[in-house]
């Protein structure tokens, strides 16, 4: 079995690096309940405004949907004004590994 992944680097406004991955943090917390969410994961490096996050899901269309709900439109509002831009994002087709 294939999954759809995703994968890209926020970068913060300066100095709000903490707000944008708490804004991700809750956003990974209302996945939760949400089967066709298999991860969602955020992290950062060295680089002291960027926030990478790494998705992977049961298909493109079950990722596109999660982004209907209310709650998490109203999540990526308030996630706008802390980000400058995003680059290197990715998609890819997950066909296996550890915790899949």
């Amino acid at each position: 079995m294939s999954y759809y992944g995703l994968c890209g680097k926020f970068v913060s406004q300066p100095g709000k690096r903490d707000q944008l991955v708490t804004v991700l943090l809750n956003a990974a917390r209302l996945l939760q309940e949400n089967r066709d969410c298999i991860n969602y994961i955020i992290g950062t490096t060295d680089e002291a405004n960027d926030v990478w996050v790494f998705e992977t899901w049961t298909s493109k269309r079950a990722h596109d949907s999660s982004l209907e709900p209310e709650d998490i439109k109203a999540l990526v509002r308030s996630a706008i004004p802390l980000i400058v831009g995003s680059s290197n994002s990715v998609e890819w087709k997950v066909v296996g590994g550890k915790g899949l």
